[in-house]
């Protein structure tokens, strides 16, 4: 199924409303003012989106924050960012200074509690807007490279998967994360009836 310029948009705009949401959330949870924006949505094939995200990574370490969804949709949504940018992050948010031990101690739940924030905030606008049930599983944090963690989710060509490029910015601080959604067989185009439903209104 291919994706109109409006089937984007729409999608844009609940990804949007859904970052705008865990925007508010986690400046709540700090003192920092967060702002989170989304420059771009794509949808792309399992070896379009490796492609795009191998050329922008290269060999570099990457932190990753997953969980499964079920329901209506169902598939895996993913936070993604450069180890180092993800240490940065961590360390503007709990004042811990980059580098230290206690740093590494605090990355994983601190991330963990981020990722689970954004995703939940993007699915949970998806579900909402589009008014369709999900359900999701805890969040697991994981650090490795772009061929294990996007190939290890054993997609393929038939596998759409929605990449929306994340932009923190807090301070004047630009960190570039990317929210990755990899819907299974079926469910993309059950997604994109349920947004054409939503335009036709």
């Amino acid at each position: 199924m291919n994706v109109t310029v409006d089937q984007l948009d729409a999608l844009q705009e609940l990804i949007n409303i859904g970052v705008g949401r865990a925007a508010s959330l986690l400046n709540e949870m700090v003192d920092s003012h967060i702002r989170l924006e989304i420059p771009f949505v794509k949808v792309l094939t399992a070896t379009q989106a490796y492609q795009e995200l191998a050329n922008r990574f290269h060999d570099a370490s990457l932190s990753s924050v997953k969980l499964n969804f079920t329901g209506s949709f169902y598939g895996t949504a993913g936070l993604i960012f450069p180890t180092e940018s993800a240490s940065t992050l961590v360390a503007v948010l709990t004042g811990e200074e980059a580098g230290s031990a206690d740093l590494d101690a605090v990355k994983i739940g601190t991330l963990s509690e981020i990722g689970n924030i954004v995703i939940n905030g993007v699915m949970g606008s998806i579900s909402n807007v589009l008014k369709q049930h999900m359900n999701y599983t805890i969040p697991v944090y994981l650090e490795d490279k772009i061929d294990n963690l996007l190939l290890s989710d054993n997609a393929n060509n038939t596998t759409k998967i929605l990449l929306a490029q994340a932009r923190f910015a807090i301070e004047q601080l630009e960190l570039i994360g990317d929210i990755i959604l990899i819907f299974e067989v079926g469910t993309f185009d059950a997604l994109i009836k349920a947004i054409n439903k939503e335009i036709a209104v």
